[in-house]
């Protein structure tokens, strides 16, 4: 369970622990900027609203990038800029990043199952 911890909380943190150190680097890098990138072009951070399905999926998503997403909020990014171009762009980029996340979380619990070699 810690290393799932880990490995939500930083992205890339469970593969550097379990020694597989490019794969976790590639994580550690790709994953923040692509989030960074999502909020640099307008992207929104979905408030958590239970009447709007999909916006509360898109919340779910957005929270699944670890501890970038606490940052960013508390910093008071991800106010979403509906009028830019490039605002959609920004959303794709901040949902995927927390849902590839999310993906690496998996991944690093099959490697410390052994399921991966």
């Amino acid at each position: 369970m810690l290393l799932c911890l880990a490995a939500w909380a930083i992205p890339g943190a469970a593969h550097l622990w379990l020694g597989r150190t490019a794969k976790g680097l590639a994580f550690l890098i790709a994953l923040p900027l692509m989030f960074a990138i999502g909020l640099a072009i307008g992207g929104r951070l979905f408030p958590f609203n239970l009447s709007e399905p999909l916006v509360g999926l898109a919340a779910v998503a957005d929270v699944g990038i670890g501890v970038p997403y606490f940052v960013a909020t508390a910093l008071g990014l991800g106010a979403g800029q509906v009028r830019v171009v490039t605002y959609e762009y920004g959303n794709a980029f901040i949902i995927v990043a927390g849902l590839l996340n999310l993906l690496v979380v998996i991944d690093a619990y099959d490697v410390a199952l052994g399921r991966k070699p």
